[in-house]
């Protein structure tokens, strides 16, 4: 799912994902045509998927919730 144009310029795209694991963070830029369903920490080797309902790692790991989250 795209996000429309003029919605993208309040559309928040770095996020700092926090690996639960060894505490690790990075910023990531996020995709705006995909979710982001497995992340490899790059300190640990963790892979990180989301938790529960949420539909990718920027929701579950992020400080900042994915742009289809946003836009909704």
């Amino acid at each position: 799912m795209s996000i429309d144009i003029l919605e993208q310029s309040e559309i928040i795209l770095q996020s700092v994902i926090h690996c639960p694991v060894c505490g690790f963070e990075r910023e990531e830029t996020m995709r705006t045509d995909s979710c982001l369903v497995n992340y490899l920490c790059a300190s640990c080797g963790s892979i990180l998927r989301p938790a529960n309902d949420d539909c990718c790692v920027f929701c579950s790991f992020g400080s900042v919730k994915c742009p289809q989250k946003q836009a909704q």
